[in-house]
């Protein structure tokens, strides 16, 4: 069969659908990438699928740039004929599907987050859920991250009987491993994500200053992509040793062996946080906030701790309790996420899912994760 799989970034491709692509090419079918060119685009390549550039403004709201879009995704499926799509974040998944829709072809949507355009009520809201209802009239499948955000879609009548819920997009056990906690004098947080106000990015530094003023032995990591508005503080604090500030880390691996926790104090619309399996997945603890795509990672007390969104003073409090516990305590936290993802979130779970949309694997037609 010919597969086509539509992103908003080579990062969505690659990162967290290279297994799926792995195992499509390994039985023979063939598989093609839309979307902007990044430099895992080339990765891709390499592994065999062929690639159609699809540039396109992430947050833009400009119509006739969205209608260029369309059409370029039209004309190019038109072209290489798939015998499935699937689609990734909103505007692949909408003009993704509105062109399927006009060539007859199968698409298989994932909701991978509802994005600030459908989670804040208001003009965008609406016709945003007006694109969704327009797009998914002909939609095989549309699967869902989290049940809050499928609840949004049933609430508004879109599609129900489509619905089915994946643990996110899974974790790879083999590539993320339970790591021993390092040793030293020193307890390392980390933050992994873009710095950005809705990722909590202010309240992980107004922890730093406080706790690393009030516990010296403490040190607070921070990687992901820095947005303009924090480059000045962020130069400053890393210089003061009030953080460690790593920039884009290819192989974050290297940095979760170096911690003891990660730090995920999120209020942005998520689907299911990857930046959690991965930690889970590599035996360290997680403190985050108690909200869709982290709830369902985090067991308070359990696996880590949870935190009050929007929160400083909370966050520091979580914070603290992880410093009062002992080493075996922590251990036995990293070591319960890990058996968490071990049954809930293996990465094969989605890509088994996947393969019984398109009749390539039979497994139980039912919801992976419970509603």
């Amino acid at each position: 069969m010919k597969i086509t799989l539509i992103g908003n970034s080579d990062i969505s491709i690659y990162t967290y659908r290279k297994e799926l692509v792995e195992k499509l090419l390994a039985d023979g079918h063939t598989v093609s990438v839309m979307s902007p060119y990044g430099e895992l685009i080339d990765e891709l390549k390499k592994m065999g699928c062929e690639f159609y550039e699809t540039p396109l403004e992430r947050h833009g709201t400009n119509p006739f740039q969205d209608l260029k879009l369309l059409r370029l995704y039209k004309k190019l499926l038109k072209e290489i004929a798939p015998d499935y799509v699937f689609t990734y974040t909103i505007k692949p998944n909408i003009y993704g599907a509105m062109a399927c829709g006009k060539l007859n072809i199968p698409c298989i949507a994932n909701i991978t987050g509802l994005g600030t355009a459908l989670e804040n009520p208001g003009v965008v809201q609406k016709i945003t859920t007006v694109l969704y209802k327009i797009a998914f009239s002909k939609i095989q499948t549309v699967f869902f991250q989290n049940a809050e955000n499928r609840q949004f879609f049933v609430d508004r009548n879109l599609y129900v009987e489509k619905h089915k819920l994946l643990p996110g997009s899974g974790v790879n056990l083999e590539r993320f491993l339970p790591y021993p906690l390092p040793d030293g004098d020193t307890v390392d947080f980390v933050f992994i994500s873009r710095l950005m106000k809705e990722k909590g990015i202010d309240h992980y530094l107004d922890a730093a200053k406080y706790i690393k003023a009030k516990y010296p032995y403490t040190r607070f990591h921070i990687c992901g992509f820095c947005e303009a508005e924090y480059e000045e503080q962020m130069k400053c604090l890393n210089e003061n040793d009030t953080v460690i500030y790593h920039g884009m880390v290819k192989d974050i691996t290297t940095v979760l062996k170096d911690v003891h926790c990660v730090v995920h104090p999120t209020y942005y619309p998520e689907g299911l946080s990857n930046v959690l399996l991965e930690g889970c997945a590599s035996a360290r603890p997680i403190i985050t906030t108690d909200r869709a795509g982290c709830r369902e990672v985090v067991e308070d007390g359990v696996n880590g701790f949870v935190v009050k969104q929007k929160d400083s003073e909370d966050l520091i409090k979580q914070i603290e309790k992880f410093l009062a516990l002992t080493d075996d305590e922590r251990r036995q936290m990293g070591l319960a996420g890990r058996a968490k993802v071990e049954r809930e979130f293996n990465r094969n779970i989605v890509i088994n899912a996947y393969l019984n949309e398109i009749g390539a694997e039979e497994t139980e037609n039912i919801d992976i994760m419970p509603v």
